[in-house]
């Protein structure tokens, strides 16, 4: 079963390349191309996880994660060109699980995805009990 990642960013050219990489991993890429679209197909959908960029224009990926975080439990990544520990602190503290610089190698993308989603299951398997 492919594990359905949301991504959040402003840049089709990225969304095209991204399903390159993971489309033969058991991913399923759906892409949502400004902050209000991809807060929209979070809440219509059931997704396992977002990747989430922080630069874009109108609401940047901060704001797009804590306004996630009011409604929604579900894995995110931030994956970003900034690589300063501010940004990244600030993306933690926004509500962000995870946090990748771009360019990232499609392996390393793929097992951090991978290790999201599981961590998600096991929190969801400790809660049913």
């Amino acid at each position: 079963m492919a594990i359905e990642i949301l991504l959040i960013d402003d840049d089709p050219d990225f969304s095209s390349m991204l399903r390159s990489l993971l489309g033969g991993r058991d991913f399923e890429v759906h892409a949502a191309y400004s902050g209000e679209e991809g807060i929209q197909a979070c809440r219509d959908g059931e997704f396992d996880v977002i990747i989430l960029d922080l630069l874009m224009p109108e609401m940047d990926g901060w704001e797009v994660c804590e306004r996630i975080r009011t409604f929604s439990d579900v894995p995110v990544m931030i994956l970003s060109a900034l690589g300063a520990p501010a940004s990244v602190a600030r993306a933690l503290d926004a509500g962000a699980d995870d946090y990748l610089i771009k360019p990232v190698h499609a392996s390393l993308l793929a097992s951090r995805l991978n290790a999201l989603v599981r961590r998600r299951a096991l929190v969801d398997n400790m809660q049913v009990v």
